[in-house]
């Protein structure tokens, strides 16, 4: 069955006024375009829809039973467009994000403040999970989109770099690296370190520094969370080696962030999708925004 909307619009147009020439002011149409099209609907459906008189046309039995559920299937045809419009122009919709407890922490909340300013439309899901579930959320549809920091040999997912962040040593105020700028990896073999465990990428990334330093890591604490370990470097129980946008998370605490070097590592923040899924418009609008505060809170 091929029925045009265009021979919907036509039909209940001529249903409404009871004439053709009206019925075709309506719609901006000629008369004769009108007719025909109601000619192509009645042939498609092999019934007749209106008895014609020279004074009025009028319904008939299978056009009455047909004007409602042409009319809903119309109607709702057009919420179908209205909804579509406002999603493409971010007026309403779903964001579902999912991003590590630091991150969320302290780089998602003036970012989703701004977004929510912007488009208040649009509803948000924030899920604070560590790195395998977000990619699993990610892949599986159960979230939009992915922050963090994600191994290149992942595949199916498709990343916008956010902002390059490298390591930086944390260390107490009034510590013996208190008074300089920048420190090198030798610099701290010596010192008690207070690490991630090892299922954190972090913990990778420092023991590759480490290892280009030919220096052994050997861990006095390993916690699981880097506030954590920001509150025991600021209790005197050693350094840490942390991701710049830690600093956001220290910044009432007593302790410095020092630039760490010989070798510098650095690595990109990233923005994840679903490889092959379209970005939707809330997405997109969602990237621009947290790009800008995640360049702020990582400082060159």
């Amino acid at each position: 069955m091929k029925i045009t909307l265009k021979q919907i619009e036509a039909f209940l147009a001529v249903a409404e006024f009871g004439n053709f020439s009206r019925a075709a002011a309506r719609l901006h149409t000629t008369q004769p375009a009108l007719s025909q099209s109601i000619r192509d609907l009645e042939a498609e459906l092999a019934v007749r829809l209106f008895d014609r008189t020279t004074r009025r046309v009028e319904l008939t039995d299978a056009g009455r039973e047909f004007r409602h559920p042409a009319a809903k299937a119309l109607e709702e045809l057009e919420h179908a467009v209205d909804g579509v419009v406002e999603l493409a122009q971010r007026r309403r919709g779903r964001l579902r994000i999912a991003a590590p407890p630091l991150l969320a922490a302290v780089v998602l909340p003036q970012a989703l403040a701004e977004f929510s300013r912007r488009h208040p439309g649009i509803s948000v899901e924030l899920a604070d999970v560590g790195t395998e579930q977000i990619i699993e959320r990610v892949r599986s549809g159960r979230a939009d989109c992915g922050l963090g920091t994600f191994s290149p040999g992942e595949e199916g997912l498709d990343r916008l770099p956010l902002v390059r962040d490298s390591l930086m040593l944390f260390c107490s105020l009034g510590s013996r690296f208190d008074a300089v700028s920048s420190v090198s990896w030798t610099d701290i073999a010596a010192e008690p370190l207070i690490t991630l465990t090892r299922d954190s990428g972090i913990r990778r990334l420092v023991e590759v520094g480490f290892e280009s330093a030919e220096i052994a890591v050997k861990p006095a604490y390993e916690v699981a969370q880097v506030t954590t370990a920001i509150a025991l470097v600021e209790a005197g129980l050693g350094i840490a080696v942390l991701p710049t946008y830690a600093l956001a998370a220290a910044r009432h605490r007593k302790v410095g962030g020092k630039v760490l070097t010989a070798p510098t590592i650095a690595r990109e923040v990233v923005l994840i999708n679903a490889s092959g899924r379209s970005i939707s418009p809330a997405v997109s609008a969602f990237a621009t925004i947290v790009r800008q505060y995640a360049q702020r809170l990582t400082p060159g």
